[in-house]
């Protein structure tokens, strides 16, 4: 199933579990936590891991280190610090708030490190009702991974963003081979995939969409409603790379932002 509704996936203490198995892919994962003080203990077995704050703060314990998160109050609220936890690790989670673990089958084990939310690269993309911001946390030039590529996207209530739409699924010039996870907040909103397979579904808080192969976009976040997403992404690649191809039909589309303004609601907190 390629749209995964909030409530579908919960495994456990997991409110979200996705695995490279239950994906029927290789490399891609995410686990997503609702912490009430509480603390929980898992294994990251052959994925290296991130532990994001979407909303509150928690606590890290892994390989001996503690690692303190301070978090964000919500996705909009500005970017925030983060956590890597590296393969065959055993970790301790402690606090309150919404937690994202984005995973990737790994074959390097790298060591335990602090993100801090202040070396956080923030970029806006598109214009017009295209704007959207990019928070590039662990993207391959700012953060080092083995495979794993994680972003996040926020998109102001009726704006289009992954627009134009694009693919990564065939290896070549200017193209990776990727597959990809959007776990949603905020919206309602809407998601489209085509190409190999057809998704045009509502999403919201909680919601997954995934992406194994073909054309994905636009994410259209509906009048009114801001839209966040938190794209995964890992492939076979020798190399980290987010590079991908527009479908030619609407890759016009960017030749078109030039000279319109930027969405003045950009940047959602702190610029």
């Amino acid at each position: 199933m390629t749209h995964i509704p909030f409530g579908t996936a919960s495994a456990g203490a997991w409110s979200v579990e996705i695995t490279p198995e239950s994906a029927a892919w290789d490399y891609c994962g995410l686990r997503v936590l609702d912490l009430d003080g509480d603390t929980v203990e898992f294994g990251t077995g052959q994925d290296e891991m991130l532990v994001v704050p979407l909303s509150g703060a928690c606590q890290v314990e892994v390989d001996g280190e503690r690692l303190t998160l301070a978090g964000r109050p919500s996705v909009f609220a500005g970017v925030t610090d983060f956590a890597y936890l590296p393969v065959a690790a055993t970790a301790r989670i402690t606090g309150r708030g919404r937690m994202a673990l984005p995973s990737a089958r790994a074959a390097r084990r790298l060591p335990v490190r602090y993100g801090p939310a202040s070396e956080v690269p923030v970029e806006i993309r598109g214009a017009g009702r295209a704007s959207r911001q990019v928070n590039d946390f662990c993207a391959p030039e700012a953060f080092d991974c083995d495979r794993l590529v994680a972003v996040e996207v926020l998109t102001p209530g009726g704006n289009w963003s992954s627009y134009p739409p694009h693919k990564h699924d065939t290896a070549g010039e200017g193209e990776a081979v990727l597959e990809e996870i959007y776990y949603f907040e905020g919206g309602p909103g809407y998601q489209r995939v085509y190409g190999t397979h057809e998704v045009l579904a509502e999403v919201g808080g909680g919601d997954v969409v995934l992406v194994p192969r073909g054309y994905h976009g636009p994410s259209m976040a509906a009048p009114g409603y801001d839209l966040y997403y938190l794209n995964v992404l890992a492939g076979p690649g020798d190399k980290r790379s987010m590079a991908f191809r527009d479908d030619p039909r609407h890759a016009w589309i960017r030749s078109s932002w030039a000279g319109q303004p930027i969405d003045p609601r950009l940047p959602f907190g702190p610029a």
